[in-house]
């Protein structure tokens, strides 16, 4: 872990997942399918990919969106002091305890307001190492995701980070055995993963 970016801080959570929520601000850094990672102390942190960000709107920006005219200060002033936060879903898709990576679910949540960090390149690298792909089983049972696109907004920040074909190939070659009996499912993956390539 060279650099720890802060993206966020945990608003509500549960064993499958977590929603975190940041400055309007903040937003630059955080994107669809990164990796992120929530450490709670003791060489325990849970792992997850971002799967959704959602920003709410509120009463201020009802109303400035039918207004005529709104200054360039206003909507400069409602982005970056905006109070409603904006809200990234994320998928646990394993845990790290006593300096070894597990691609299960965690035995319990992080807490509010635990601060939640972007993966770099080295802990990219480190989760997607440890053992057989055993996290895609996780995005794969998740009904509420749209599934091929996380996989392939995953894969390509983790192929840019092991800078080497062969673990996007091994990690191909594992989707197509999951996925082997889901038709549907391996084509929607494997379309969304061929617009990466």
């Amino acid at each position: 872990m060279t650099q720890q970016i802060e993206i966020g801080r945990l608003l509500r959570a549960g064993t499958t997942g977590f929603i975190a929520g940041c400055r309007v601000s903040q937003l630059t850094v955080p994107a669809f399918g990164a990796l992120v990672r929530a450490p709670l102390g003791e060489g325990y942190q849970v792992y997850g990919l971002i799967h959704d960000i959602h920003i709410d709107d509120d009463g201020l920006v009802r109303q400035l969106v039918t207004a005529d005219n709104v200054s360039e200060e206003v909507m400069k002033d409602n982005r970056e002091r905006r109070i409603v936060p904006v809200e990234m879903s994320v998928l646990a898709v394993g845990y790290e305890q006593d300096g070894k990576v597990h691609h299960l679910l965690p035995p319990r949540p992080p807490l509010s307001l635990d601060v939640i960090y972007l993966c770099d390149d080295t802990d990219l690298v480190r989760f997607t190492s440890a053992g057989r792909f055993g996290y895609f089983r996780h995005i794969l049972h998740a009904q509420e995701i749209p599934i091929g696109e996380v996989l392939a907004a995953h894969m390509l920040q983790a192929s840019k980070a092991h800078k080497d074909s062969a673990w996007r190939e091994n990690a191909i070659q594992e989707l197509i055995t999951l996925l082997r009996d889901d038709y549907p499912t391996l084509m929607s993956a494997l379309g969304a993963l061929a617009d990466i390539s």
